[in-house]
């Protein structure tokens, strides 16, 4: 299946130079490309307004707009299309000022070359994409902050574990929120001195620690919800490899260099009804945890078969529970003995019960200490057909 053609919008008053670009992408053998070209930015933003791009090539001096003045009207205009600058051999100083202020990259048009182009193109869309994902996500999580500051204003019950769980919930944020700030800083400060690989993998890190301090947000609202008994069960038709495949995909890039990850079962596709929601939450925190709570080197594996009912074994290699915690490992905010160094909320296992139940489910745990642990999952399900 051929690949979607890139809509490109360059901005360039100079007829040679334009003609130049639209040969270079024409030349291209990895992608496709269709380029609308303007001389002025009047012209680019009347564009904007009535068609989508995928990118701007931007040269820095035009007949209406000179230097930085450029990004401004743009950025209002198309706000999550990402911009390339052009500029002469001796602009870099400008070049870099527009980077920082908010241009995804910038090309020097002497040096400009097919290749060189096609790879900052796509590299600007990649980063755009990122950014605006995690943009979305910091305001989904603003919204859900308050949700979460509504409930705990009109808790009135069980204000000792509350306040605990408030100061744990805390802890929790500080690791995925260090990682943003982190990361972020290492953008800001070495943006030009760091390869474009570096640069996709701390985005994919900031997006990663923004989707952790949402499901944790997440995660108090179901506990909420668990508790009043509103806890709803909404099952779809789900199919079953690629959406354990993700979730395995996406636990790998969390997981330490040299722990390993396996899946076992699933031959075929299969697709079953069941609430995908309440089961990326209980496969979310049983990973979660095994990645955790196991050491350098481990072997974690997950194991899914489907007959009368679908059965899901998650075992790790970790530091294993004591047998005093099992019986109430389920219980909100209980933590085993041997794992108070390790932050946590002690809520994880708690949403597990409590979407397996809502399944119609059952959950068991087996656990030796220095050993491993394993948790089994049996869930009653229909088939779609």
């Amino acid at each position: 299946m051929l690949e979607r053609t890139l809509k490109v919008l360059l901005i360039e008053d100079n007829l040679a130079e334009a003609r130049l670009l639209q040969e270079f992408l024409k030349a291209s053998e990895t992608k496709q490309f269709a380029l609308d070209w303007v001389k002025r930015l009047s012209e680019a933003l009347n564009l904007l307004a009535c068609r989508s791009y995928d990118v701007i090539l931007l040269d820095l001096t035009l007949p209406d707009s000179q230097g930085l003045a450029s990004l401004q009207p743009l950025f209002q205009q198309a706000p999550s299309v990402p911009i390339v600058v052009l500029t002469h051999t001796n602009d870099d100083a400008l070049a870099l000022q527009a980077v920082r202020q908010g241009a995804q990259d910038y090309l020097v048009k002497r040096f400009v070359n097919t290749d060189g182009l096609v790879r900052s193109l796509c590299y600007a869309i990649e980063r755009k994409q990122v950014a605006e994902a995690l943009r979305q996500a910091n305001a989904d999580l603003e919204l859900k902050i308050q949700e979460h500051s509504q409930q705990l204003a009109k808790a009135e019950k069980r204000q000792h574990q509350q306040s605990e769980f408030v100061s744990m919930l805390s802890h929790d944020f500080r690791n995925p929120l260090n990682t943003i700030l982190n990361s972020a800083g290492l953008l800001q400060a070495d943006n030009l001195h760091l390869s474009e690989e570096k640069k996709l993998r701390l985005f994919q890190l900031i997006q990663v620690a923004s989707k952790d301090m949402n499901r944790l947000l997440d995660e108090v609202l179901l506990v909420g919800q668990g508790d009043a008994g509103h806890l709803a069960f909404n099952p779809t038709p789900l199919a079953l490899k690629p959406f354990f495949q993700q979730l395995i995909d996406e636990a790998h890039v969390v997981m330490a260099k040299n722990q390993r990850l396996a899946l076992i079962g699933l031959e075929g596709s299969c697709e079953i009804l069941a609430d995908g929601v309440l089961l990326k939450h209980i496969m979310s925190n049983l990973l979660s945890n095994a990645i955790k709570y196991s050491p350098q080197g481990g072997q974690i594996g997950v194991e899914v078969h489907l007959d009368v009912q679908l059965t899901i074994r998650v075992t790790d290699a970790g530091m294993g529970i004591p047998p005093q915690d099992l019986q109430n490992l389920f219980q909100p905010f209980h933590r085993a003995c041997n794992v108070a160094d390790i932050p946590g909320t002690g809520l994880g296992l708690t949403i597990v019960k409590s979407c397996v139940e809502a399944h119609g489910g059952e959950i068991s745990v087996e656990s030796v200490v220095g050993v491993g642990t394993t948790f089994a999952i049996a869930l009653p399900l229909h088939y779609t057909s």
